[in-house]
């Protein structure tokens, strides 16, 4: 295996843990009690640190140590690049331990549909373990960066077998002042659009209904589904329901539709494993995902 930087040029990481400890406390003293060592080898592995980095990142003081600039920056970054160890020490643990799984999804996916069935997809009793992994790129399941994943599109990407999960019907909704407003679809026009991601669903809908539309100033876009119904809950404009996905947002809001046509999405969610997937447990969650959306 080839590594793109010389490991030499690296900071001492076995004195990283009391650099890190020395700046949460701001004490070398309460550091070496908490990591149960001497004041004598905390001091001596954050001058380590100090010596790789060339610079001093703490100002020594009577009551204690405070970061500098310079140490501000290093124990911030130094602090992401620990927690990004451990949480791939724990996928890599988690791909080794039976029956438990990492679910790639959109983070908006994961709180409006995914959560609440949670219980279910775990059995009962349970015999899934269940780790979500909420972003916006597409986890590389042929690279094991999960064992499944719900992904939204067309349903077809190299290299997985996707199964359709929800199809979405897209229609116009808004809070009820703006909704009276809507006399027709060509006035819709004349409202503040909202739009999730790229806008391509609201350019599929306007053509749906035989309405030209080309964007325009005073349009929102938001990388997350449900800030988008927050917007227009908040009266910022008009949006899209992606029905069923919004069915729960939409019973406990303000939210509902303006009159206009439902058609349906030229996209859908997916539940996606790799070509070839034959581990029982990974097959039995896209199983009970399907009959989740499905119910």
């Amino acid at each position: 295996m080839q590594f793109g930087h010389s490991l030499t040029s690296a900071p001492p990481l076995e004195s990283l843990p009391a650099f890190l400890t020395a700046a949460r406390l701001g004490s070398l003293s309460a550091a070496a009690q908490e990591l149960g060592v001497t004041h004598g080898a905390v001091s001596r592995r954050v001058h380590a640190i100090e010596q790789w980095s060339g610079t001093r990142l703490f100002d020594r003081h009577g009551r204690g140590v405070s970061l500098t600039a310079a140490g501000e920056l290093f124990a911030r970054t130094a602090e992401r690049s620990v927690w990004a160890i451990t949480a791939i020490a724990e996928d890599i643990r988690a791909a080794n331990a039976t029956g438990r799984l990492r679910l790639s999804v959109l983070p908006s996916v994961a709180r409006l549909w995914l959560v609440p069935r949670l219980p279910g997809l775990q059995g009962s009793p349970p015999d899934l373990s269940i780790r979500i992994l909420t972003e916006h790129q597409l986890a590389g399941l042929d690279k094991r960066e999960a064992d499944l994943a719900i992904r939204f599109g067309t349903g077809v990407w190299p290299g997985t077998d996707a199964a359709l999960l929800l199809p979405e019907r897209l229609v116009p909704i808004a809070t009820p002042e703006i909704a009276a407003r809507v006399s027709d679809p060509a006035s819709i026009l004349q409202l503040p659009l909202l739009h999730d991601g790229d806008g391509r669903d609201w350019r599929s809908w306007f053509r749906a209904v035989g309405v030209g539309y080309r964007p325009r100033g005073g349009e929102h876009r938001f990388d997350d589904y449900d800030l988008t119904l927050a917007a227009a809950e908040a009266g910022l404009g008009i949006t899209l329901a992606r029905r069923p996905l919004a069915d729960a947002f939409l019973k406990s809001s303000r939210l509902g539709e303006v009159g206009a046509p439902a058609i349906a999405s030229e996209r859908g969610h997916y539940v996606a494993v790799r070509t070839g997937e034959a581990r029982t447990d990974v097959l039995r969650l896209r199983d009970r995902l399907i009959a989740a959306a499905q119910s």
